[in-house]
């Protein structure tokens, strides 16, 4: 289901938290969710998660006051957590090692068509019907998902044994929490927000100690032994963290800088999503060709040269001139993403797989959302208190050109961790 970037017509701190609760539970939870479905089976887990997304969706369309669409959005969140892991796995187990780059280039593939139409629908529903109604689409559309579900007969198989021990998820689950929290405040809350990051760091500290020592983890860090699958799990984290800061501070500057509205704001990130959803089918052939590291150090080469070409244009104040730089982008996200996600995923038994696909998830929702503050945080350092329009749009492409040193970081990441061939699959599915 589509997470369409609409929000009811509240103002500041408060219209931020409609966006962060939903981050900050998806952030807290997905790694547990990935246990959840080993304990519940991948199926009945994903079955779960889609109705309390649509639910908690249809609550938000209903909400009475900002504090209750918060709370909605946490719950869609919670939902999107047990979702996001299995997912991809289910499609992954149902086919062979050498097709598996094509057949996750295509469930890729259409996640991003409706990333790009969901600005348009969004737009047209807030502006024509009601902004209410954008999240009451989510609610047929989980009713056709559970519907293909039940049609498709998949086998749902709980590992045998599985269990959450109480007290490591106690660890874990807050300490995420207080992490993404202290991040997303940290330009706004001040030394408190350090005060949380540091208390939320010294959890996940003693949850992976905790896990190092036990005989049944509830998340197996062992997977990091292998170099590949943290090779793919630091360049995910690597480029959302540039990413999201781009789609944010790119939207920004579209609306205060050029006058976009935010229908044509949502066209405009067009040359950025098409292109990768093309792209991304030729990095799913290339992956089943190749192996990760060819398609992804070409991909992020190019992720880098265009966020650079993008960066030199937003001076100029044009749109047209950024095009150019979006559309490289957008080519090297799709030759980036999927190959190192159907990678990652490949280098573990089935049974571990939802377990490695939370894991890759939490790095990637920690790392967009440090990248969201850090660039964030460069923009509101060096943008605000200049006057006029360009110390403002000097102030931006400072953001953009960290999300071009993540690039790069990914770069290097890439070249010493990822094999040069393509991962074995250790079992069959």
């Amino acid at each position: 289901m589509a997470e369409v970037s609409s929000a009811p017509p509240v103002v500041g701190a408060r219209q931020q938290w409609v966006v962060n609760a939903y981050v900050l539970a998806l952030a807290a939870l997905v790694a547990l969710g990935g246990r959840a479905a080993d304990l519940l089976g991948r199926v009945r887990a994903f079955q779960i998660g889609v109705t309390l997304f649509f639910l908690a969706s249809a609550g938000c369309a209903v909400a009475w006051d900002t504090t209750s669409i918060i709370g909605f959005r946490a719950l869609q969140g919670a939902g999107a957590a047990l979702m996001v892991p299995v997912s991809a796995t289910i499609v992954l187990a149902v086919f062979p090692e050498g097709e598996r780059g094509r057949v996750m280039a295509i469930y890729a593939g259409i996640s991003q068509v409706f990333l790009a139409l969901g600005p348009l629908v969004g737009g047209l529903l807030t502006k024509y019907v009601t902004w209410r109604a954008v999240f009451l689409l989510n609610v047929p559309v989980g009713l056709a998902t559970l519907a293909l579900v039940a049609v498709a007969k998949i086998e749902n198989r709980p590992v045998a044994g599985a269990r959450i021990a109480v007290r490591d998820a106690a660890l874990v689950v807050p300490g995420l929490a207080l992490v993404t929290l202290g991040v997303q405040q940290l330009a706004s809350w001040g030394p408190i927000s350090l005060v949380l990051l540091a208390a939320g760091v010294g959890l996940v500290a003693w949850f992976v100690a905790r896990q190092l020592r036990s005989a049944d983890p509830l998340i197996h860090l062992r997977l990091f032994a292998d170099r590949g699958f943290t090779g793919d799990a630091v360049v995910m984290g690597l480029v959302q963290f540039g990413l999201l800061g781009i789609v944010l501070y790119s939207s920004i500057y579209l609306q205060e800088l050029l006058g976009f509205g935010p229908m044509a704001a949502g066209l405009a990130a067009l040359p950025l999503i098409l292109p990768l959803t093309v792209a991304a089918q030729v990095g799913g052939r290339w992956f089943d060709r190749a192996g990760v590291r060819a398609p992804v150090l070409a991909g992020l080469a190019l992720c880098t040269v265009g966020i650079v070409a993008w960066l030199v244009a937003l001076p100029a104040l044009s749109y047209a001139w950024q095009i150019p730089g979006m559309l490289l982008v957008g080519v090297g996200l799709g030759l980036t993403l999927s190959p190192t996600n159907t990678d990652a995923l490949g280098r573990v038994p089935d049974a571990e797989r939802s377990q490695a696909s939370g894991v890759v998830q939490t790095v990637r929702q920690v790392g967009g959302t440090l990248g969201v503050a850090v660039i964030g945080g460069v923009v509101l350092a060096l943008g605000p208190a200049l006057p006029g329009r360009t110390g403002t749009a000097e102030s931006i492409a400072a953001g953009f050109g960290a999300a071009a040193v993540a690039f790069a970081l990914a770069i290097l990441a890439g070249a010493l961790l990822l094999g040069r061939t393509r991962s074995a699959s250790p079992a069959a599915p």
